[in-house]
């Protein structure tokens, strides 16, 4: 639908679209309906796991476990606010979307990135002070710490996200209503405008890299200390756990900035892709992350590690004593 006389003015803008994910596919629109279902049944459910176990096991309520529960609960919400719709576009070939939903999953979706960042801000600081200032991390890493942290970064998101999301609510949309995208990226809704969106690219721009920038050197100049005070650490024990830790924390934070780093990179430079392999590599940023974090931390996090195994005994003893 759109905002049009019916002989088609200048000032037109659509008001509705349809989400038309991996356009040159669509004859095998079904059948990458499964892969992607069952994605996003092991993000839920892998993520859902891991908040469970530190939820329920009072070992796991320090700062940093609770961290990575943050963590968790964001790849859920991430992931439920364009695979469910994704899902719906494979299955009924196209999904109807209003200009106001479309802006409001752009919102969700970027803030839901921008505050994975922000919590990974957050573990650099605890493991800064966790190794850096042992004798002082429980006074300083307090309950009403991370509180007021978690506060700040929903702030930081919101006025990061917020401009870009406003500045596209006011762009007119006339050249189709037909996103050839699984989601209402913003340079996806942006290639269908028929205005100028000069500034919109220069605050997105602006952001992103203002963002990078600030991020990034939040964590070299945190983990470069980290780095150092870790070596000096005379225990061999010690030293090898706070290396296994921070090397856990680096592994996630190169996944996640080298995935959105990639995702500015394809959308500006590689404007030849096809719009199918503009949908596989946002699909990859977008998800890669969200799916191999509680993997990661499942699998390289030993006190995490131990708790599941103890959850699973308690839970299916006879499946155990079968295995």
């Amino acid at each position: 639908m759109a905002l049009r006389s019916q002989n088609g003015t200048a000032n037109s803008s659509y008001t509705e679209f349809l989400l038309l994910p991996f356009p040159g596919i669509q004859e095998s629109r079904y059948l990458l309906a499964i892969p992607f279902f069952c994605l996003f049944v092991i993000i839920v459910t892998a993520n859902s796991v891991l908040i469970y176990t530190v939820k329920v096991e009072a070992s796991l309520h320090s700062p940093m476990y609770l961290l990575i529960a943050l963590l968790f609960a964001v790849n859920i919400c991430g992931t439920s606010t364009i695979l469910p719709k994704m899902l719906l576009s494979f299955v009924f070939h196209a999904s109807r979307i209003s200009l106001t939903g479309c802006l409001v999953q752009m919102f969700f979706l970027y803030f839901t990135t921008v505050l994975d960042c922000s919590i990974l801000l957050m573990m650099a600081l605890d493991r800064y002070v966790a190794i850096c200032h042992p004798l002082r991390y429980t006074d300083i890493m307090s309950n009403r710490l991370l509180i007021f942290l978690t506060f700040a970064s929903l702030v930081r998101s919101l006025s990061i996200v917020g401009p870009v999301v406003i500045l596209a609510s006011r762009v007119r949309f006339c050249r189709s209503n037909v996103i050839s995208h699984f989601a209402c990226e913003h340079m996806a809704l942006m290639r269908l405008s028929c205005s100028d969106i000069s500034i919109n690219k220069k605050v997105g721009m602006a952001m992103r890299c203002v963002d990078m920038i600030v991020d990034l050197s939040f964590l070299l100049a945190s983990y470069s200390k980290i780095i150092h005070t870790a070596l000096k650490i005379s225990s061999g024990n010690v030293r090898h756990k706070a290396f296994h830790t921070c090397g856990t924390h680096l592994i996630i934070i190169f996944i996640g900035y080298s995935s959105r780093l990639s995702s500015s990179i394809v959308f500006r430079v590689a404007k030849s892709a096809s719009e199918d392999v503009h949908n596989l590599l946002s699909a990859i940023y977008l998800l890669f992350p969200w799916a191999v974090n509680p993997i990661i931390y499942g699998v390289r996090t030993k006190e995490i590690r131990d708790k599941l195994y103890k959850l699973f005994k308690k839970k299916w003893p006879p499946l155990r004593q079968h295995l």
